[in-house]
């Protein structure tokens, strides 16, 4: 699809909720509803010098910005597309012989996308990004003190020629970034790397259950003819059949959490509460915190709960400090804790059971990781819906553990069921959907092989 073709939608009015986006048209399961190019985007401080600034790919060597020292890219390509966007932010650092955080650099670039190009930048942008919520009012006084710190670093960053704001629209442009910016994955899908602003996507509502799935799909600038380039760009994806008239939806948080701590999460971000039917309903709550069938008692239970999340806490620690080795160690004691206690849906199990697998593939203990991703896998199936990123990503990461342990068809058929969601979520041309399709093939024939030295 064209970025910035909104054929397929229209704005509305949603009722409390506000505006919103629904179908113009009957969409199906897959299909793109509409690509959208960032207003602006960052990357993440602590990610400056792994991720190109210009397509938020994580790379092994990447080259400096010879001026400023601080932006990294892919290569003179990346580099000359990213020129028009970096140039004033190159002679502002420069100038202050500092960077300021990412939230002060993305409003820096909205302001000097907003000064050379105006508020709507196309035809097909339906809002102007300067009309968007801002929720200053309702931060909390943490939010607000934090706000204001960004505020004076961006008034000794920022440089216009003479053209000064007010107090109060940058803050109305820093509140616009805590509420409305997208966090930005590489191109595997699977690390947070910077934060960005599409004005369409920030009209589209939340639902713990939606209707359409967002990818970002990183565009390719190293084709030989600069005719095959493509740009950055989310990808709103239906996941499934949605017809004409229905409300667009995407979830703003991870479903992997009980119906009161996404309301908790939401009400703190976004400043409205949810109410729809997962939550009003309390939908998949039980399986969250579902206890093993020997039924524990209340103690053991209230013991075992501080005690894993007490574990997980150290394992971010540790995993930080990159100690594999008391890592796995605490992984082992923490499940063989939970074992009798917490059934496999339960979140704290599911967290642990993903980091043990994860770490466990890292330290290439691959039959013991391919147990813990099998397990996490399995409680993942009965909470996510089928369509669901997180959940392919997951048949993804397991498939691949499977694969190197040993296990081929179990690997393979994992990996089948990924391609199937993803091909939902992200897509054939996304650059996860090419690399997992390509592991498909190599699995499958690695596994006709296999049956053929067993048949003779």
């Amino acid at each position: 699809m064209t970025v910035g073709n909104m054929e397929s939608v229209e704005l509305f009015d949603a009722g409390q909720k506000g505006r919103g986006l629904r179908a113009s048209r009957d969409l199906s399961t897959g299909e793109v509803v509409f690509a959208e190019a960032s207003f602006a985007a960052v990357v993440f401080d602590s990610m400056s010098m792994q991720v190109c600034h210009s397509c938020f790919r994580q790379q092994a060597k990447l080259h400096r910005c010879g001026q400023c020292q601080f932006a990294f890219y892919c290569n003179r390509t990346c580099q000359t597309a990213c020129w028009d966007e970096h140039k004033k932010e190159c002679a502002a650092i420069r100038k202050i012989q500092k960077v300021p955080n990412e939230n002060v650099r993305l409003a820096a670039r909205v302001l000097w996308r907003l000064h050379k190009d105006s508020g709507i930048v196309s035809d097909s942008q339906l809002i102007s990004l300067e009309q968007l919520e801002d929720h200053v009012s309702d931060l909390s006084e943490k939010n607000l003190t934090q706000l204001e710190a960004d505020v004076q670093s961006f008034l000794e960053f920022w440089s216009h020629g003479n053209k000064q704001h007010s107090v109060d629209y940058i803050s109305h442009i820093f509140g616009i970034i805590k509420c409305n910016g997208l966090t930005m994955s590489d191109q595997k899908g699977l690390q947070a790397v910077g934060l960005g602003l599409f004005p369409n996507l920030c009209l589209v509502n939340h639902d713990c259950s939606p209707n359409c799935s967002v990818a970002l799909n990183h565009g390719n600038q190293n084709a030989v003819s600069s005719a095959l380039h493509s740009q950055m760009r989310i990808e709103l994806r239906a996941l499934g059949k949605i017809p004409e008239g229905q409300e667009l939806t995407v979830s703003y948080v991870d479903f992997l959490n009980l119906s009161g701590d996404r309301k908790k999460k939401l009400m703190e971000c976004y400043h409205f509460e949810c109410t729809c039917q997962d939550c009003s309903q309390n939908l998949k709550d039980d399986l969250m915190s579902a206890v093993a069938e020997c039924k524990p008692s209340a103690e053991k239970l209230s013991e075992v709960i501080a005690f894993s999340e007490d574990c997980l806490e150290k394992m971010e620690k540790y995993r930080a400090e990159r100690e594999f080795q008391e890592l796995t160690k605490l992984c082992r004691e923490c499940l063989e804790k939970q074992e009798n206690i917490l059934a496999d849906t339960h979140l704290c199990k599911l967290r642990v059971l993903r980091v043990a697998s994860e770490v466990f593939s890292y330290q290439r203990l691959f039959s013991e990781a391919a147990g813990y991703a099998h397990r996490m896998v399995d409680g993942y199936k009965k909470l996510y819906p089928h369509f669901n990123a997180q959940l392919g990503l997951a048949y993804m990461r397991a498939g691949v553990i499977h694969w190197q342990s040993g296990q081929i068809e179990v690997g393979h058929s994992m990996i089948c069921k990924a391609c199937s969601i993803l091909m939902v979520t992200h897509g054939p041309n996304h650059s996860i959907a090419r690399d997992l399709e390509s592991l498909r093939v190599q699995t499958e024939l690695e596994l006709k092989k296999k049956k053929e030295m067993m048949s003779t």
